[in-house]
């Protein structure tokens, strides 16, 4: 595999990687600043706070990817039945179209004769 295809393979990998990375640091941020703006936490208390927060934003964008993932599931399955409706129609239009295309042939040949 070409050095150029196998970037190409790793980009979205490496897209993903930060994307998650920046969102961990701005809960990690985000957190920090709620509990130093609370006064008489002991140092184990912001500890024990900013821990719930992030396993709590964890859980949040597991179920906002889970619900995503389920949708576009979804939509897929739509998409698909869709299709095959419309080539199921497209192919029995073609069908008649053939068939007449072919009683035209015969009719006209026949008549000929």
């Amino acid at each position: 595999m070409a050095a150029r295809e196998e970037a190409a393979r790793g980009l979205p990998n490496i897209e993903g990687f930060l994307y998650r990375e920046a969102h961990r640091g701005a809960t990690h941020r985000r957190v920090a600043a709620f509990t130093a703006r609370v006064e008489g936490l002991t140092p184990e208390q912001k500890r024990d706070i900013e821990q719930w927060y992030v396993d709590e934003q964890k859980d949040v964008a597991r179920m906002v990817t889970d619900h995503i993932a389920e949708r576009v599931g979804a939509m897929e399955a739509q998409h698909h039945l869709r299709i095959r409706h419309w080539l199921r129609g497209t192919l029995t239009g073609m069908a008649l179209i053939t068939l007449t295309m072919i009683a035209c042939v015969v009719v006209i040949l026949g008549s000929s004769r």
